[in-house]
């Protein structure tokens, strides 16, 4: 297919599948090679499409980064859809720090950390999109933290402990991660991880 030919193909309705197509192909591409060195002329090159249909279909390289930032977090996200909803903070930090410290995951988490710290450096403008990135590193942060409460006792959710539990279990299993992705050093990073489970655990069985 031409460049021509597929440009068409986005205007006769079939242009949302090829939308998505084009959305997996460059996520695998940016799991592998990071955002740093992201150029559209080699990225489309390597998916199989031109730099003018990636532009059409996703808007301009930002509205690429966007989509690509949304699904790195849809993917993060789902690996709590399992869990009901009365597992409390102790499975859940358990069966995330699993989720995290998996072999395959490592991509997907350099690729979080890369865009976390660039976000670190981008203020959102609310009169405009603006930078693709801005916001991403707050809006990363709400998304676990509303997660980790739907997990909690209800009647513990609006409490400043409550609050506080789920920013330490949080802070733990990020700085837990960052410390793995440093040294790949699963066993000391698990080992701190259960320790501060263990204690939540506790907590939750003296109803604390």
């Amino acid at each position: 297919m031409t460049a021509t030919d597929e440009a068409s193909t986005a205007t006769d309705g079939t242009g949302s599948a090829r939308r998505r197509e084009l959305l997996d192909a460059t996520y695998d591409w940016v799991l592998e090679h990071g955002w740093a060195g992201m150029s559209l002329r080699p990225l489309a090159e390597a998916v199989g499409s031109s730099p003018r249909v990636l532009l059409y279909l996703f808007g301009s390289k930002d509205g690429l980064v966007r989509a690509l930032l949304g699904r790195s977090r849809a993917d993060q996200l789902r690996v709590l859809d399992a869990l009901p909803d009365d597992a409390g903070l102790a499975r859940v930090g358990h069966d995330l720090w699993a989720w995290l410290a998996a072999p395959e995951h490592r991509g997907l988490l350099r690729l979080w950390l890369e865009a976390y710290s660039r976000s670190l450096g981008e203020e959102p403008d609310e009169d405009a999109q603006g930078s693709p990135w801005a916001g991403f590193a707050r809006d990363t942060v709400t998304d676990w933290d509303l997660l980790l409460a739907a997990h909690q006792p209800s009647d513990r959710v609006s409490t400043p402990e409550g609050t506080a539990e789920r920013t330490l279990l949080l802070a733990v299993l990020r700085g837990a991660l960052l410390d793995l992705l440093a040294t790949g050093d699963v066993g000391r990073a698990t080992a701190a991880v259960t320790a501060h489970l263990r204690g939540l655990g506790s907590e939750a069985r003296r109803g604390t």
